[in-house]
């Protein structure tokens, strides 16, 4: 569970409630069942009509990511790579066969396929390259419509106090409809705001990094299956990928392994 998403959810709605009561207000003026329909009923409305059932079919599975703690380790990976290096040096690219199908990750297995299979260099670069783009569009598309669903929240909010002004210009002489009327009139703009700025604008960049997070996963391995084509020595191959990480996250993987991230486990 990723608790960060939880917990600015949560302290960003305290926030508001915080704020209103400090303020003196009654809670209940800011619960408005008119209100809430005229927001998400019309975000979901242009939402529907801007998107195939295709990108909204997997927009909620997208969404669930940002409840999800990613596990997602570069030094790992690069330790994984080394060894895999090692292998392919010590014993030829074809010994490499035997060890792909213990390989989780389908995106590093496809790869080490190819090479398995003599492909030439510039066409597993293609290849995976090309699957590389075509995940990029899929996140950038998922973030599209967020983004999207975050300018429709304050125009639906506008409309909802339109429909409360006009509603109220239209009964000034009733003076037991005014209050609800300026209710709606408000309190559509303020549930338009909250919605775009506390739940899609900062779920669509929250899926951004973990899509950022994966790409840059995903090329450094590419980066280390082409090197091991190649036949680069190990202990290169890891200087190489050591330039995709921080020098914190260098240290740190040094430190686990006593010091000897960098030199350990490499063939001559």
């Amino acid at each position: 569970m990723e608790v960060t998403t939880i917990f600015g959810l949560l302290f960003g709605v305290a926030s508001i409630i915080i704020c209103m009561l400090l303020g003196g207000a009654d809670l209940g003026a800011y619960l408005d069942g008119a209100s809430v329909f005229i927001v998400l009923g019309g975000v979901i409305a242009s939402t529907v009509v801007s998107y195939p059932l295709s990108t909204l079919k997997g927009l909620i599975k997208v969404i669930s990511l940002a409840f999800k703690k990613q596990d997602i380790d570069i030094t790992k990976d690069i330790d994984m790579m080394i060894d895999v290096a090692n292998v392919a040096r010590r014993e030829g690219i074809l010994a490499l066969e035997e060890t792909v199908n213990e390989m989780e990750d389908p995106f590093f297995k496809k790869g080490i396929m190819l090479i398995i299979d003599g492909s030439e260099q510039e066409l597993v670069r293609g290849i995976m390259e090309t699957e590389l783009s075509f995940i990029k569009d899929r996140h950038g598309s998922s973030q599209a419509v967020l983004l999207q669903m975050s300018s429709f929240s304050p125009a639906y909010g506008m409309i909802g106090t339109l429909v409360g002004l006009i509603n109220m210009l239209g009964n000034l002489t009733d003076m037991d409809t005014l209050g609800p009327n300026m209710a709606i009139a408000l309190v559509t703009t303020f549930y338009g705001v909250i919605l775009a700025n506390l739940v899609f604008t900062p779920f669509a960049k929250k899926l951004k990094s973990i899509g950022d997070d994966e790409i840059l996963r995903k090329e450094l391995l590419l980066e280390g299956m082409l090197s091991i084509q190649d036949g680069e020595n190990p202990r290169l191959i890891r200087e190489k990928l050591n330039s995709f990480i921080s020098n914190a996250q260098i240290a740190a993987a040094s430190a686990k392994t006593g010091g000897g991230s960098g030199a350990s486990g490499t063939a001559e």
